[in-house]
């Protein structure tokens, strides 16, 4: 993966692909194939399902057992708490997950965390561009037992990929999410890091939260001048959507299907209270799905890594994070206008795309499907062949969808 022109994260071949090369790209990349849990899962006893949520076992509200985990956490350190716990206990050797660039500061970098400081120097989300699996392959060749966190697009990746490499279901013990509202575009952070007067060129390190919930954007430069602003003035100083790259518009997993646990925010309409952001300790929703996730959380607390509070469900979800409640059941509609419009679109199974879209007036799916196509086609109008470095193969509509939509 390497920085483009645009400050955003791209494929590069290192050699020229063939044909054979860009058949293992369509099976594994998930910006063509995104799918849900096993059929089994649904099958099991104490699994219950929503349409919007999918599968789960409990759905819990929590907070880290231990204060430093919940303060330097972005919410309520449940997954700093959670990787200290699996270290701390042996249940893995290392985890596996992002933490700051520092040649790159508004970026994420993939790390592996061994102890509780490793864990610790990485938490607090990572707004901008990460790949944290390109360091999997290192990881696997460690041939040790392992914990995987980061977004539910890449964990679909190590869905795909676990078709041909054994190696994932044998030695990745436990997968976790979080509940993705999408990464900001680089150059968006770039926008609002010179809004707060500061020179990105400049940064040194950047902590978009954590020290409370979310807490405080912290910017530091080369010449030692720290500047902090709330997170809702810096984020949204003007009011304005979320800016995101195309394929996170039309995901169909941005809640983590897949995962053992994905843990969400939990502030009342998607975003937290500009009155009481400076005094909210942080609280997580968990979607435990598995019997493996509900294992962890019964061992992490009580080993005092966790505390938990009251059960919550489905309603409660759409009320913190009604953001994903409208997405997913416009993504059937979303992806539909792109398949009419001969672009690539991700592939999904087991998802119920459908069967939300059918509850929705057929208008609302008409203006989805339109809306969706126009914004890809602004974005690449006409067809240009790939440089030889990049993309093998194109369809006759543009490129691959994982890289922003029709990027490369």
């Amino acid at each position: 993966m390497a920085v483009s022109d645009q400050k955003e994260l791209r494929p590069s071949a290192t050699d020229a692909f063939d044909d054979a090369d860009y058949e293992v790209v369509e099976r594994i990349c998930p910006g063509l194939r995104v799918e849900g849990p096993p059929e089994d899962l649904a099958r099991e006893a104490d699994t219950r399902t929503d349409p919007v949520w999918g599968h789960y076992k409990t759905i819990v509200l929590a907070h880290a057992g231990k204060p430093l985990h919940r303060w330097e956490g972005s919410t309520g350190g449940v997954l700093t708490g959670l990787a200290a716990m699996m270290l701390a206990t042996g249940e893995v050797r290392f985890v596996l997950h992002v933490k700051a660039c520092e040649e790159q500061p508004t970026f994420g970098v993939s790390t592996m965390s061994f102890t509780e400081a490793d864990v610790l120097q990485a938490a607090g989300s990572r707004y901008g561009p990460a790949a944290p699996l390109t360091r999997l392959t290192e990881a696997l060749d460690l041939g040790q037992p392992f914990a995987f966190i980061g977004r539910p697009c890449d964990l679909s990746a190590l869905a795909n990929l676990s078709d041909t490499e054994p190696r994932i279901a044998e030695l990745i013990r436990y997968r976790l999410a979080f509940v993705c509202g999408g990464p900001t575009v680089s150059l968006d952070i770039d926008r609002m890091v010179r809004n707060a007067g500061v020179d990105p060129d400049a940064l040194v390190s950047m902590r978009y939260r954590g020290r409370g919930c979310p807490g405080p954007t912290t910017m530091v430069t080369g010449d030692g001048t720290e500047v902090n602003k709330r997170y809702v003035d810096f984020l949204d100083p003007d009011g304005g959507s979320w800016p995101m790259p195309f394929r996170c518009k039309i995901c169909p997993d941005g809640i983590g299907e897949i995962a053992d646990i994905a843990v969400s925010d939990t502030w009342i309409g998607g975003g937290p209270d500009a009155e009481t952001e400076e005094t909210d300790p942080g609280t997580n929703a968990l979607i435990v799905r598995t019997a493996a996730g509900c294992a962890l959380v019964e061992a992490a607390a009580k080993a005092g890594f966790l505390t938990l509070g009251e059960e919550v469900g489905p309603s409660e979800l759409n009320a913190y994070q009604p953001h994903q409640h409208d997405k997913k059941y416009a993504a059937w509609a979303r992806l539909e206008g792109l398949r009419r419009g001969g672009r690539l679109y991700p592939k999904t199974r087991r998802l119920r795309l459908r069967q939300l879209a059918e509850d929705m007036p057929r208008a609302f799916n008409e203006d989805q499907a339109s809306g969706t196509l126009r914004r890809a086609q602004a974005l690449v109008p006409e067809i240009v062949p790939p440089p030889a470095s990049t993309c093998r193969r194109r369809s006759s509509a543009g490129a691959c969808g994982a890289c922003a939509g029709a990027g490369d």
